[in-house]
């Protein structure tokens, strides 16, 4: 069983939202499940951060959930800042009930214990959020991803942590999500969120504070899910 993650699918598959008109996204759902199925198999798990659909309620979601289903392995969902339809995680786990998306699991206050590591991780926040609004959102998804790490304990794995927004970015930092994580003992921290070549130059990649980050959007590698652990 090995542990994988991605971020930003961006399906439109049941809403006109299309991302094939941006530079590198041309036929990105045909590219992504023809990696996905060469590389994924049905007994690993893949963590998907954030940015899942375009659709604006949890029904609408239907169309892009039974793709995302279909692929092979455990899907692990986290919030995005895209993601309008996220509900609270016993509605959407009544509706992924409902329709039998049974291969589907939601990542909000809780954790995922896969083989020898523990799966935790929120949406976080904005890098340069500094309004009276951020602040209290910046504490709000401190708090849950302190609940999922804190859920993480009892099963004595090693924590990794996926977030959909960079804790760092060039020269900025999220200082709560970065304290929060250092103050965890937190190694290994997989992000989204970052589009196009003028933002991944400056994405952190490698060790922060002893921290290595991950910068794992769609288009950044190149619509292939990323290998944690095998």
């Amino acid at each position: 069983m090995a542990l994988y993650a991605i971020a930003d699918l961006h399906l439109s598959l049941g809403t006109d939202k299309p991302m094939d008109i941006f530079k590198g996204w041309r036929d990105y759902k045909d590219r992504l499940e023809n990696n996905w199925r060469a590389l994924i198999n049905e007994d690993d798990t893949v963590v998907i951060a954030g940015d899942i659909s375009w659709a604006m309620k949890l029904e609408e979601c239907y169309e892009d959930f039974s793709f995302i289903n279909s692929l092979p392995g455990t899907k692990i969902l986290l919030k995005g800042n895209h993601d309008y339809w996220w509900a609270t995680k016993k509605k959407i786990d009544e509706y992924l009930e409902a329709n039998n998306f049974d291969s589907i699991k939601i990542l909000f206050n809780n954790s995922f214990t896969v083989e020898d590591f523990t799966i935790c991780g929120s949406r976080g926040w904005y890098y340069d959020a500094d309004t009276e609004a951020d602040i209290k959102v910046i504490n709000r998804e401190v708090g849950r991803l302190k609940l999922s790490l804190d859920s993480a304990k009892e099963s004595s794995k090693t924590p990794i942590v996926f977030l959909h927004y960079p804790p760092v970015y060039a020269q900025l930092e999220c200082k709560e999500i970065m304290d929060t994580l250092i103050d965890y003992g937190i190694k290994e921290c997989y992000y989204g969120h970052l589009h196009g070549s003028h933002t991944h130059k400056n994405a952190v990649i490698g060790n922060y504070k002893d921290v290595n980050m991950h910068l794992i959007s769609c288009d950044f590698v190149d619509f292939m899910p990323v290998l944690v652990r095998n």
